[in-house]
């Protein structure tokens, strides 16, 4: 009986470890999006996280007669990468992500975090 409580104790501490890494850090997916940056902003109460929102191109409807555009919505953890997309306003971008299960607060609000900006194009207006 001694080592069965010891044994059952650290099963339980590493069902409950695995448990957390499966909900929090396995990266369930990960691919590239591409869209025009609509915007990017650093907020929160607590844990100030970067929010961006990737509008790519086409059209969906959901039900007859209402379309809407496709909206990618993400987090950003590392700063390089949240410099670049501040600095990319307006630009056709390549973003590299990864998809999480769950979201964590100093992660951001998204389970979609990217990693990478792969290609950054300057939209150009075209004169009429």
């Amino acid at each position: 009986m001694k080592r069965i409580l010891p044994i059952l104790a650290i099963v339980f501490i590493l069902v409950i470890a695995g448990v957390f890494y499966y909900r929090y850090y396995f990266v369930f997916g990960e691919g590239v999006k591409a869209g025009t940056m609509n915007y990017f902003v650093k907020k929160g109460n607590i844990f100030k996280t970067y929010e961006g929102r990737l509008i790519q191109t086409g059209i969906r409807s959901q039900t007859q007669g209402n379309i809407q555009s496709n909206e990618f919505m993400f987090s950003v953890v590392d700063e390089k990468v949240a410099d670049k997309l501040n600095h990319s306003a307006g630009a056709m971008l390549d973003l590299h992500y990864k998809e999480y299960k769950h979201t964590l607060p100093w992660r951001g609000v998204s389970v979609f975090v990217v990693d990478s900006v792969m290609s950054a194009t300057p939209v150009t207006s075209v004169a009429p």
